[in-house]
């Protein structure tokens, strides 16, 4: 037997249980992975409280890193042995071993550590399609970015940085914004207690921004709309704050013939090739030292929902590790 957080119902955190589980062997085009580092983030905790319903009982964690330990019929790319990793896809990954669909590995290279590379895939690659593919950013632009200290945040800063992008963040506290400007963010705001919109106005002399990435959702979608140019894209990427709420599509013009897009990781990698792009960038931007994943919290993988309860309550910075 093996040891998995898993859920039977949908809750708070205290709904997470640490349970023995049976893991059997992989079948044709199927890997069973020993994870030796997990990654924490806010989806995990919509599975957890029903936001993304699931069939329940349910595992949950989507980005982990281990050592293959079988591979089944079919599978040529990984074998027993092989460090890897992997984000999105069935979640599951708060657990000690399992069986997954081989084509979401990719190998970890050297001198990226399992703990690393645990904190970074679901995130970085978040930050990838993103900035790389949902609105490509260019040298020289300026983009807001909300949450800016959390942990796609700091990714985020420090990537755009090092592609010459002036970097907007909104953080909620003096804290946050020290921590969100020594990693590359140019202006940090303060959210509780400066009006966003207006300061992003104020920063770029009126001229607003091209793009805002946008993971707050509900408390935060209105005034992100006002932070952006005439045909302006927000990328609503979380939901914080809750799921936005329903608007009329008329807005989108009056303020300016404006684009609103709701992206997903699964979506960006759904194909093979897709994803070995995308983690490649991700891997060779950190292995140049251009993007430091720092890991500021690490808990016992038995004690998944205090992680939770820090991380919602945004106790939190940068990536966080659960150990099994």
């Amino acid at each position: 037997m093996s040891k998995a957080v898993r859920f039977h119902r949908t809750g708070g955190p205290d709904v997470l249980v640490y349970e023995d589980v049976q893991v059997g062997d992989p079948a044709q085009g199927q890997v069973r992975v020993r994870n030796t580092a997990i990654g924490l983030n806010f989806i995990d905790t919509y599975h957890r409280s029903g936001l993304y319903p699931l069939p329940l009982p349910s595992g949950v964690g989507s980005e982990a890193a281990g050592v293959v330990e079988a591979v089944g019929d079919g599978v040529t790319h990984v074998k027993a042995g092989d460090r890897v990793a992997y984000a999105g896809g069935a979640p599951g990954a708060y657990a000690e071993v399992r069986v997954m669909p081989a084509d979401r590995l990719v190998k970890i290279p050297a001198g990226i550590s399992d703990q690393q590379a645990a904190a970074m895939m679901l995130k970085g690659l978040t930050v990838w399609y993103l900035i790389r593919r949902t609105y490509r950013v260019e040298r020289g632009e300026t983009v807001l970015f909300h949450a800016a200290a959390g942990g796609v945040g700091l990714i985020a800063c420090q990537w755009l940085k090092s592609l010459g992008v002036s970097v907007i963040g909104t953080v909620g506290s003096d804290e946050k914004a020290r921590i969100a400007k020594a990693h590359g963010c140019d202006h940090a705001i303060v959210y509780t207690r400066e009006n966003f919109a207006q300061r992003v106005k104020e920063i770029t002399g009126g001229r607003k921004v091209p793009v805002v990435y946008d993971s707050v959702g509900k408390d935060t979608f209105m005034g992100s709309l006002d932070c952006l140019q005439p045909r302006g894209l927000l990328c609503v990427f979380g939901n914080g704050s809750g799921p936005v709420a329903a608007f009329d599509l008329n807005l989108l013009s009056a303020k300016g013939s404006l684009y609103v897009t709701r992206p997903t990781l699964m979506t960006y990698t759904a194909l093979r090739e897709d994803l070995e792009a995308g983690a490649k960038e991700l891997f060779d931007v950190v292995k140049s030292g251009k993007v430091k994943i720092e890991i500021n919290q690490t808990y016992k993988l038995a004690d998944a929902a205090q992680a939770h309860r820090d991380l919602e309550s945004r106790k939190t910075t940068g990536s966080t590790v659960l150990l099994p």
